[in-house]
């Protein structure tokens, strides 16, 4: 399975954005051969509406079956849902560490958005 973490950063030594819609980038790791490649967000970083949707279209279309992040909206949550990817919230640290961590079973699968719209 593919799995896309929100990132500060291009590499898997990045520390996760918190954010989902305006995270600066997702970085997409399969697990079963640890590749990994990088995506810019940028186009949604300064929007000022739509973020969560249209980085969840984004996501979707890579073909994950899961999302880690810090915090996920209503939006977001919403079209990701809707695409079938599993959210995980409450990561934090480098890229390297959630996937460990969520490899571990350590993360929260969540089944509703745990912030507001328009969360900076």
């Amino acid at each position: 399975m593919k799995i896309a973490v929100t990132s500060s950063g291009q590499e898997l030594a990045s520390q996760v954005d918190p954010r989902f819609g305006r995270a600066k980038y997702f970085v997409v790791v399969d697990e079963e051969t640890n590749e990994f490649t990088a995506h810019d967000n940028g186009q949604n970083l300064a929007a000022a509406q739509g973020a969560g949707i249209q980085a969840g279209q984004n996501v979707a279309a890579l073909g994950v079956g899961a999302v880690v992040t810090g915090n996920v909206g209503p939006k977001a949550f919403t079209t990701l849902s809707a695409a079938g990817v599993k959210i995980y919230i409450g990561a934090s640290g480098s890229v390297k560490d959630v996937i460990e961590q969520f490899r571990a079973g350590q993360l929260e699968c969540v089944d509703q958005a745990n912030v507001e719209g328009h969360w900076m």
